[in-house]
């Protein structure tokens, strides 16, 4: 900046020394925008509340006017707020200490202008050693300016500041009106959570009961499958009786020809011209008065010869009975015994001609199941015809 660009009017100072300017050397017209550009009111009163001998009344433009005028002089109110002023910029100060001559420092302020930085710019300049009277002029020029178009800016910011608020209230609305149907929204996923919560845990109890249920299936089937072999042996033991059965029945029409056959030949026999007469045995019946009610029952004949086994049918049938028989395991396996012994209604055991296993079978079976039995020493037809005849007789009761 050359001599002749500055004002006539200014006189002009001698800025070669490097000591700062304190805030009470500065020209009148440096203190009112330093006070209150540089100072928050806030700050401001209580650093009046610190030095002042007497209360300051009035509002704030009286306490700025007030301390502007401490600043006139060399005073306590102004060496407080030179200290404050130092310490609140000491960083600015700091950076402004770079500018060499003035046209480096009013370059520095109009750098702080254009970046919106000028509370701190502003003091560290006006302070600075090489700031004459002509630079102080310009600066405060500017800040003058730079005031009247933050009042604008602030008008406008007013202005907006309301539309901001309206916009504000409204979007407050909205946002109260989103929460409620957000937190209406929370409520029904909760209960249908809770619900779903509910249905998933009956569904589980459902799943466990069926899981037992296959659990108990799965060992009823084990347990057919553990007897299947007595199965499919009561299925041998049932074709068995059937082809027996079938031979009986052919046996019985033999013995019913064999029957007419012996009676043309006893009648040819009788006959005058007959030298002699030929004696069959048969077998004694029982007594009438003597038998069991044996109608339509099924009896088991364990053991035996098997020559008198046609014998014992004959003399059972006539009772009205229906005949089983078990060899006592000399042929038939023991392990049969059990079904055909379930399915009699009397037990005849030949104990001469059985093995011990099928013995001690038939005598648990009858003794668990409570199901009569007899006992048979000789197997012979006639022995059998005496224990069915003594098992009629009624049992003597004893007197006590």
């Amino acid at each position: 900046m050359c001599d002749h660009d500055r004002p006539k009017f200014v006189p002009q100072e001698d800025t070669s020394g490097s000591r700062r300017r304190r805030l009470w050397e500065l020209t009148a017209n440096c203190h009112c925008p330093i006070v209150g550009v540089c100072l928050p009111l806030a700050l401001l009163r209580k650093l009046v509340g610190k030095v002042a001998t007497m209360s300051v009344e009035g509002d704030d433009y009286d306490l700025h006017v007030w301390a502007v005028h401490e600043c006139a002089n060399r005073s306590r109110m102004a060496e407080l707020l030179q200290r404050t002023l130092d310490e609140r910029f000491a960083g600015v100060i700091r950076k402004f200490k770079e500018a060499r001559d003035g046209d480096a420092l009013m370059a520095l302020w109009r750098k702080a202008v254009d970046s919106g930085d000028t509370a701190g710019s502003f003091w560290a300049a006006l302070s600075h050693p090489r700031c004459d009277a002509w630079l102080t002029e310009a600066i405060v020029r500017d800040m003058h300016m730079i005031q009247h178009q933050a009042g604008a800016s602030v008008r406008v910011d007013v202005a907006r500041f309301t539309e901001l608020q309206k916009q504000h209230a409204q979007l407050a609305a909205e946002l109260e009106q989103t929460r409620d149907k957000a937190a209406r929204a929370a409520d029904a996923k909760a209960k249908e959570t809770a619900r779903l919560a509910e249905q998933n845990v009956q569904q589980r109890a459902e799943l466990a009961q069926r899981d037992a249920a296959i659990e108990a299936l799965k060992r009823q089937l084990e347990a057919l499958e553990a007897a299947l072999p007595d199965m499919r042996d009561r299925e041998r033991l049932l074709r068995r009786m059937e082809e027996l059965e079938g031979r009986e029945q052919a046996l019985n029409e033999k013995m019913a020809q064999l029957r007419q056959r012996l009676v043309r030949e006893r009648q040819e026999a009788a006959a005058p011209s007959s030298p002699a007469v030929v004696a069959v045995p048969v077998a004694p019946p029982v007594p009438t008065a003597a038998r069991l009610a044996l109608v339509d029952k099924t009896v088991l004949c364990v053991g035996g010869r098997s020559s008198n086994v046609p014998n014992y049918r004959e003399l059972l049938e006539r009772e009205g009975a229906r005949f089983m028989h078990h060899d006592g395991g000399l042929e038939q396996a023991s392990e049969l015994l059990d079904t055909s012994l379930a399915a009699a209604d009397l037990v005849i055991c030949q104990t001469g001609c059985i093995s011990h296993q099928a013995y001690w079978r038939v005598k648990d079976f009858c003794k668990r199941t409570g199901k009569r039995c007899l006992f048979v020493d000789n197997p012979s037809t006639s022995s059998l015809s005496v224990c069915l005849r003594k098992a009629a007789e009624p049992v003597p009761q004893t007197v006590a």
